[in-house]
């Protein structure tokens, strides 16, 4: 009697076939790196993922050899590029959607979603004085947080400046709107970001102050001047100094 083969399992180490018709393809940059094609967590190897994020943090496409001489800075031409190749391929066989390559230059694929992308959209909305219609949590993830190649830094650090200041404007406009536990959500996150940011204090004094909680107030200018005296050896702005210039003279020594 003949035996009957049982389909297979689909697994992380299959490979994924292309069958022509394009897939929607997540791919994750904050607070870690990630893969979904239609829903399903693709894995790839570390050299496949740090082509992928490197072609990501670019939005034109980038030139091949410039990919390979950033992310294999130490080899020779020739071993950096076939380096590359092989990362490609590795990329192609899990997900052929994720990066279109030339013989020139890489890109990431039409149906690529970038959850960094979208959330740079919404900060910029925040700044522009439109709500996003997001909360303060879809702001508060970091870039990447456990790579340290130089040009991950330099991104990290353009996109925490660029979501913190969303932040506090937020934080403003939500006070303004009379949502103030909302505000208060927004400007804890800002201040969450960077501790010894001013401009995220300020934030929260104002709202303190809109709300008439004087104590309140005066406890976060006194916070903010701690934290900058015991780890900057400055004093508060004028612009901070300002807001509290009306209170209490012997509260604001604390």
């Amino acid at each position: 009697m003949a035996r009957t083969s049982s389909p297979l399992r689909p697994d992380a180490a299959t490979p994924r076939r292309h069958n022509g018709a394009s897939e929607e393809v997540e791919l994750r940059l904050l607070a870690g790196f990630g893969v979904e094609v239609a829903g399903a967590e693709v894995s790839l190897p570390g050299s496949a993922q740090r082509v992928a994020a490197f072609v990501a943090l670019h939005e034109r496409p980038v030139q091949r050899a410039y990919v390979a001489g950033t992310l294999w800075l130490d080899s020779p031409e020739a071993r950096a590029a076939g380096c590359l190749r092989s990362a490609l391929w590795r990329i192609h066989r899990h997900t052929p959607e994720l990066v279109v390559a030339d013989a020139e230059t890489l890109r990431l694929g039409p149906c690529v979603r970038v959850d960094l992308r979208e959330a740079e959209t919404r900060a910029r909305t925040e700044l522009s004085g439109v709500s996003s219609g997001a909360g303060p949590d879809a702001l508060t993830l970091d870039l990447l947080p456990d790579w340290y190649d130089d040009w991950v830094l330099l991104e990290r650090e353009r996109f925490r400046q660029l979501r913190l200041r969303a932040l506090e404007s937020m934080c403003t406009r939500l006070a303004a709107a009379g949502r103030l536990d909302e505000a208060l959500e927004a400007g804890l996150a800002a201040l969450a970001g960077e501790p010894l940011r001013e401009s995220a204090h300020r934030a929260l004094v104002e709202l303190h102050l809109s709300e008439g909680n004087t104590a309140e107030a005066l406890r976060q200018f006194r916070l903010c001047r701690r934290l900058l005296l015991e780890q900057l050896g400055v004093e508060p702005s004028p612009l901070m100094l300002a807001l509290v210039a009306g209170l209490d003279a012997r509260d604001m020594r604390g």
